[in-house]
């Protein structure tokens, strides 16, 4: 398949994906996408805005991946004093990809610390999921970030830690690798169905 990885970060969720694919990463910070292309030397990497270009180039993939900022949306919004308003981006994508796009989606952010303003397909971890396929319900661990360094992050999810500035906040921002596999392979099994609308059902 052809797949968008939007936000890509390190590549988290990449990192268990097989190599048959051919796999485009966006990532905003030049830094982190270069960590990403070194761990990733075959998946093309562009450095640009993900929100801009996937209205851009979201007709030339088969299956997209879209993981946006998580920090506005956060339980851990409830310890910080300095309040600010949610990201809407991601509520923008779900609309955008649901409503336009042909192939399989998945959007992943944190549990938020409100309900849901679209629900969810499912929880998985620590980690929700919209999409326009069924994602089979699985248990994996639940990594508690709050009472992990990076070390043990890194054990949990069987990954280095990167070798660059900001080593803690990136690893912690992955997705599980078995979870990103998971997500990617139901997306396999169901095959390429759309929605007929928002919240409908699957045709």
């Amino acid at each position: 398949m052809k797949i968008l990885n939007l936000y890509c970060g390190i590549g988290g969720n990449r990192n268990l994906w097989s190599g048959e694919h051919e796999v485009t990463a966006v990532e905003i910070d030049s830094e982190i996408a270069a960590v990403y292309q070194e761990l990733f030397p075959n998946d093309k990497v562009i450095v640009t805005d993900a929100h801009q270009y996937l209205l851009e180039h979201y007709k030339e993939f088969d299956f997209i991946w879209s993981s946006p900022p998580c920090q506005t949306h956060s339980k851990l919004r409830y310890c910080q004093k300095q309040k600010v308003f949610p990201d809407m981006k991601i509520y923008q994508e779900i609309t955008f990809l649901s409503t336009w796009f042909k192939g399989n989606w998945a959007v992943e952010n944190v549990v938020p610390y409100y309900t849901p303003l679209i629900p969810q397909k499912i929880i998985l971890g620590r980690h929700m999921i919209w999409s326009n396929y069924n994602i089979q319900d699985k248990e994996f661990s639940f990594i508690d970030l709050s009472r992990k360094n990076k070390e043990e992050v890194a054990a949990d999810l069987q990954m280095e830690i990167p070798k660059c500035k900001n080593s803690r906040q990136l690893i912690r921002n992955c997705v599980d690798p078995l979870i990103g596999l998971h997500i990617l392979n139901c997306s396999q099994i169901t095959g390429k169905k759309t929605q007929t609308k928002l919240g409908g059902n699957l045709t």
